[in-house]
Formats: C-alpha cells, sequence, structure tokens
C-alpha cells in the first residue's frame, strides 16, 4: 500500500513539475525572426502608397532603405538626396527617429524624394514576407512597399 502512494505521489509531483516547464515564447521568435529579415539586406522602393515606383537599375539614389542591426541605423535614398538615420524594431514595430539627408537639388524626378520622405514619417509598423516590405502606418495601411532583390549581406 505504502508503495503505490508512494508512486502516485512521484507521479503526480512529476506531472506538476512537467506542467510548471516553460515553453519557448513563440512571440520572442517570431520578433528575432522579423527582425533578421528586416535588418542587413538593401530593400529598394517600388510602391509610395498606391503609386507604383519604376527605377531604371543604373540609376543615381535610387529609393531604398538597408537597416543595420549592429548600429540601429537606417541609411538610404530618397530618390534624390542620401538619408540617414536611427530606428528601432520590435516584432513588428518599427520607429525612425533622428532622420536626416543631403540636400541636392534634384529636377525631373517627380517629387519622389518629398512623397519617399512624408511616407516615412507616417510609418509605425512592418511586415516582412520573404523579399516584400512593407512600410504600414498607424492604421496598418501600407505606406512604402520594398523589395530585396539581393540577398542578406
Amino acid at each position: 500500500m505504502l508503495k503505490k502512494v508512494t508512486a502516485i505521489a512521484m507521479l503526480a509531483s512529476a506531472l506538476v513539475f512537467t506542467g510548471c516547464q516553460t515553453t519557448p515564447d513563440q512571440t520572442s521568435s517570431q520578433a528575432v525572426e522579423n527582425l533578421q529579415q528586416l535588418q542587413n539586406r538593401t530593400w529598394i522602393v517600388t510602391h509610395i502608397g498606391s503609386e507604383e515606383i519604376k527605377t531604371v537599375p543604373t540609376a543615381r539614389n535610387i529609393p531604398s532603405l538597408q537597416f543595420d542591426a549592429a548600429t540601429q541605423r537606417v541609411t538610404g535614398a530618397d530618390g534624390c538626396n542620401r538619408i540617414m538615420g536611427s530606428y528601432t524594431a520590435g516584432k513588428d514595430t518599427l520607429t525612425l527617429s533622428q532622420m536626416a539627408g543631403t540636400k541636392m537639388a534634384c529636377m525631373n524626378n517627380d517629387d519622389l524624394d518629398q512623397k519617399f520622405n512624408e511616407a516615412l514619417t507616417k510609418v509605425t509598423h512592418y511586415q516582412v514576407f520573404g523579399k516584400t516590405l512593407k512600410l504600414l502606418d498607424s492604421y496598418g495601411n501600407p505606406v512604402i512597399q520594398l523589395t530585396s532583390a539581393a540577398q542578406p549581406r
């Protein structure tokens, strides 16, 4: 009888301790995966809002962004000028801050630089699906869509 009670007590204890064991946090692993997809690659702008942006691969200052994981800096071009700043990213949140750029005079670019910079000020979230990055506003609307043609660096 004592053996049965001891065996039941040991089995119950094992179940209690197993039930209390921590499981991997899917939220944090998803955040890490999203950040790995976002960072350390060049993203080329394909859309600002619903407007498709077509660029010639040989053009200078193609609208693009790069997110450097080591320095938490964002760099790129707005279609005319070089831009830079810092960023903070979470699982799906993205905050761009201290944005600055060069001030070159650009002609015949259909105000692409102004549209791009205005859209960047609205960014609060992001989504990455393979080679597509969508920068979203606080309502979840895409403000900029980008593509990565190259492998992560």
